[in-house]
């Protein structure tokens, strides 16, 4: 039985151990009992502008959460700074956000070179660098980098996938390679290599690099063109892969073209490369297609019809980055449901960690988002599709690379 000063001495632990806890979640930088202060850098400029739309689209969904009451009460203010997907400009963009804007922690920043510049100094001041849009494999090491994680299923794992097919399918193939010279397109040299294996190293035939600073990479596609290689894979940003398809099919060259699941973007990549022209692709989907018939009476697309309809544009509605934001702003979501009222960055890193079969509407049926201490790569599986001109045809079954 409690006596009464048993009882009273009870009762001040409790309430000190309740203010302790107020105290830190009250000294998370950018969390208050009204707001949740997370920044983000994109590309709303430079030679990756097309995927300004993705923190367009998050911006709007979070509007769409704190339209319906925030999370827990509190409204989601996310600040995106444009990097020009400039690392040096990142770090600049990231260390206003953590010093200046005082952010609880960093979202969705768009990049594979940007994310590196600004890793290091995330994780030596432990603030949480969540989902980070890129599928390069060093994001998913929570060993040496337990304050950052990926979202994009990684580019390793995609580029077996291909391997696998062209093996599968045309197994004398000559394989031309146009990748991006950073972390980025070396991943799919890595993982296409993997796939192929010792025995079939000498497929390769070519290999062709770019940098983000030149104008355009037609003299890379006529180089790989005049190698002999009857498959080639783009692995290219938005701009570059629009001017590959586009230079491909100009030059005549009737090579199976496989294009990196980070460009298959109909209104920011095909239609600029000319829906024609495009026709024959092969890429890797984890998302329903907007622009696909069969999903018009999806229950999950016509959540993101409605979405874009209050939030953002019929451009928009069709545009495969849009689609993208909108699972990862979900995902976002259902963190900081799980953290409750504990928004310590402590908190908000464990729980971004232990993701369980989580559904998003633009998902494709029976994929599910899990994360786990051990696991920082949150979509591990993918799908074949082929363009037929107007949309992009799943075949095949889900895939792990």
């Amino acid at each position: 039985m409690l006596t009464r000063r048993s009882f009273l001495q009870s009762s001040a632990a409790a309430a000190a151990f309740a203010a302790s806890a107020g105290s830190a979640r009250a000294e998370t930088p950018g969390v208050t009992d009204a707001e949740i202060k997370i920044g983000q850098t994109m590309p709303y400029s430079g030679p990756a502008s097309a995927y300004g739309v993705i923190g367009k689209t998050e911006t709007a969904y979070f509007k769409m959460i704190n339209d319906m009451g925030g999370i827990s009460g509190r409204k989601i203010n996310l600040i995106s700074l444009d990097d020009g997907y400039s690392p040096p400009k990142t770090v600049e963009q990231v260390r206003r956000l953590v010093e200046q804007e005082q952010v609880a922690f960093l979202f969705n920043t768009l990049g594979t070179a940007p994310n590196l510049a600004i890793r290091q100094y995330l994780n030596d001041n432990k603030v949480p660098q969540l989902f980070v849009s890129t599928g390069a494999s060093v994001f998913a090491d929570p060993e040496h980098f337990p304050w950052t994680i990926g979202f994009n299923p990684n580019y390793q794992t995609e580029a077996r996938i291909y391997g696998k097919h062209i093996l599968a399918t045309k197994p004398d193939a000559k394989v031309g390679v146009l990748y991006q010279n950073d972390g980025f397109g070396k991943d799919y040299l890595i993982g296409l290599k993997d796939a192929l294996g010792s025995d079939h190293a000498s497929m390769i035939v070519k290999e062709a690099s770019y940098e983000t600073s030149e104008p355009t990479v037609d003299s890379q596609v006529v180089s790989l063109q005049g190698s002999g290689a009857d498959v080639v894979i783009f692995a290219a940003t938005p701009k570059f892969a629009a001017q590959a398809i586009r230079k491909s099919y100009d030059l005549g060259w009737n090579a199976v073209r496989y294009l990196s699941n980070v460009s298959p973007s109909i209104a920011t990549v095909l239609k600029p490369a000319g829906l024609e022209k495009s026709k024959g692709l092969i890429t890797a989907y984890y998302g329903k297609d907007p622009t696909d018939a069969r999903w018009k009476d999806d229950a999950g697309f016509k959540e993101w019809q409605a979405f874009c309809g209050k939030y953002l544009t019929p451009t928009d509605l069709t545009d495969a980055n849009a689609t993208y934001a909108f699972g990862a702003a979900g995902t976002m979501v259902q963190v900081l449901k799980q953290c409750g009222n504990d928004l310590t960055r402590e908190n908000i890193m464990k729980q971004a960690a232990n993701i369980k079969d989580l559904a998003l509407p633009m998902l494709l049926p029976d994929m599910r988002i899990n994360t786990s201490p051990t696991n920082y790569s949150p979509i591990r599986q993918m799908q074949l599709a082929n363009f037929d001109g107007e949309s992009w045809q799943l075949f095949g079954e889900l895939l792990m690379g």
